[in-house]
């Protein structure tokens, strides 16, 4: 049934019923590990869908999706998860799970290769956590200033609104963004 899911209602059904069967929510999660990068992207694409009403669901499955981050060949399943972790509470997790997740997320930007919206995403979860550990915010910067030659329009806009973020964060006395 997941993947004949042809459009956004049909996995907007498939997602309401996960939330009110938790068996059907642990299939979609494994599912989307699967080979199957269509089976895989669809029900990655539902449980993003479940994450925007309730992003408390996935309180316990945070360890294991940034554990996996770096070894999805899929890249719709990844963007899916890094959308899911732009709404997660950066504070929730590890200062391991932290890290793993700030060296994921600059390797995707710095990669040459990481989709459009895989780069947006990473911004923003940088940004969340450079709001908790303020010396990420240099080089966050440094490296979106580094992306807005790259000329796509949906990383200058994304790197512009972090960029201002950015700079109303409070610094410390003779520190400065670039």
């Amino acid at each position: 049934m997941i993947n004949a899911t042809m459009g956004a209602k049909e996995v907007e059904w498939i997602a309401k019923s996960a939330v009110e069967n938790p068996v059907i929510f642990r299939k979609l999660f494994n599912y989307s590990f699967s080979d199957d990068k269509k089976l895989a992207f669809h029900s990655s694409w539902a449980l993003s869908k479940i994450c925007d009403q309730y992003p408390e669901l996935f309180d316990v499955w945070l360890p294991q999706i940034i554990d996996v981050l770096g070894k999805f060949e899929n890249e719709s399943a990844q963007r899916s998860f890094l959308r899911i972790l732009t709404q997660t509470d950066m504070a929730k997790l590890t200062g391991k799970q932290q890290g793993i997740l700030a060296d994921h997320c600059f390797s995707a930007l710095k990669s040459g290769f990481s989709a459009i919206a895989i780069k947006a995403y990473s911004m923003e979860i940088i940004y969340k956590l450079a709001v908790i550990y303020p010396e990420l915010a240099h080089e966050l910067a440094a490296t979106i200033n580094m992306l807005q030659g790259e000329g796509s329009a949906g990383i200058v806009a994304r790197g512009t609104l972090i960029l201002k973020k950015l700079a109303e964060m409070p610094t410390k006395p003779g520190s400065s963004l670039p």
